[in-house]
């Protein structure tokens, strides 16, 4: 089977999509299937990669998020129509929706990943009210549902909002690479963290609205409020970045230049006693897996996917700094919490995860091979 995979929310800093995609497409490939990737630019215009076959192709700027949008249907569906797969897997539900219909008139399986919730981008990026919203979220989810033969979401949290409407949706947990993303140090108790120095606090997602940055800052300045010596390092590049340095000002918060390297940012994330992961909207939290990974416990909040991934390997906390704070003071009191918290990444598995995504597309090919209504 020839998969054209298709994503238009990545970037060179953009994170858990595009580190789906590489290692999916890796996979597939390993499996005996051949896997095509169609992202927006810049870079080379074709390139062989362990994933596959990658097309960059122009794409417009954004302004204010860091993304760039390939917005040409025509010159899209051209591209498509030459690389002639045999299933499509689009990462996005709106700017490429059309995809889905492309593929149905051509006579193959679409499958859709729904990466972001769109109730809560409705109800957290829009001036809609809350009712309304979700009203117009139902109707997205709703016409995607019709375009595409499958959908499939990383978390229960995701699927809700098909499951809601009666909808199917299959839920395919993400993975991590615990080869990459290790401890560097023993997972058995030692000294209670600032005992011995500050408490060493990591956060690392992007650095935009829906990741809600800010409440990491306002947790360290909470916890030095307490009389806490701690220190936060933010791992992650984004639109919010000289917003957040002006609001740490005074505060001991470093910002980590962008690493690309994964080992790299591994051994960086292993130094932390805790980490802090706010975002509300994630439909998976990826970041805060590989931090669990590294035999990070983390404090996360109570809304979206994050407490499914953190399990027993952190605390799920209100999103407020007084909430987080108390999360990071009872981590401190917390036995074991690094083995813990290695424990809780080592359930989530890329060759689990591709493998799903395999059935899934089986699944469809076998449909269409079927009887048509």
């Amino acid at each position: 089977m020839h998969i054209l995979r298709v994503a238009n929310f990545v970037s060179p800093t953009s994170g858990g999509i595009k580190t789906a995609l590489r290692h999916w497409g890796q996979l597939y490939q390993q499996a005996g299937h051949r896997a095509s990737l169609i992202i927006p630019g810049p870079g080379p215009e074709i390139s062989e990669e362990e994933q596959g076959l990658v097309y960059r192709v122009p794409a417009r700027p954004v302004p204010g998020t860091g993304y760039s949008l390939m917005w040409s249907r025509v010159g899209l569906a051209r591209l498509m129509d030459a690389i002639a797969p045999d299933a499509l897997e689009v990462s996005d539900r709106s700017t490429t929706r059309w995809m889905g219909r492309w593929a149905r008139r051509r006579g193959i399986g679409s499958v859709m990943i729904s990466h972001e919730n769109m109730t809560g981008i409705m109800v957290r990026r829009t001036p809609v009210p809350e009712r309304p919203s979700h009203w117009a979220a139902d109707v997205i989810n709703r016409l995607s549902a019709h375009d595409y033969d499958a959908i499939v979401c990383p978390s229960r949290f995701a699927a809700e909002e098909f499951h809601r409407n009666g909808l199917a949706a299959e839920v395919v947990p993400l993975g991590v690479d615990v080869d990459v993303f290790t401890p560097v140090r023993e997972l058995t108790d030692g000294p209670v963290p600032g005992q011995d120095g500050p408490i060493r606090l990591a956060h690392c997602s992007r650095l935009s609205r829906e990741k809600n940055p800010a409440l990491s800052i306002e947790t360290v300045r909470e916890l030095v409020r307490r009389g806490h010596e701690v220190e936060l390092t933010v791992f992650g590049a984004g639109p919010m970045l000289d917003e957040l340095v002006a609001r740490a000002r005074n505060l001991p918060v470093t910002f980590h230049s962008y690493i690309t390297d994964r080992r790299e940012l591994a051994a960086e994330l292993g130094r932390a006693d805790l980490a802090i992961s706010p975002g509300p909207l994630e439909t998976f939290g990826l970041a805060a897996l590989e931090i669990l990974a590294c035999g990070i416990p983390v404090v996360c909040c109570d809304e979206g996917a994050l407490h499914e991934v953190v399990g027993d390997g952190g605390v799920v906390k209100p999103s407020t700094p007084a909430a987080f704070a108390d999360g990071v003071e009872e981590l401190l009191r917390r036995r074991h919490a690094r083995a813990r918290a290695r424990a809780a990444a080592e359930r989530f598995s890329w060759p689990v995860s591709a493998g799903r995504m395999l059935d899934v597309h089986a699944a469809v090919a076998a449909g269409r091979a079927g009887p048509r209504d």
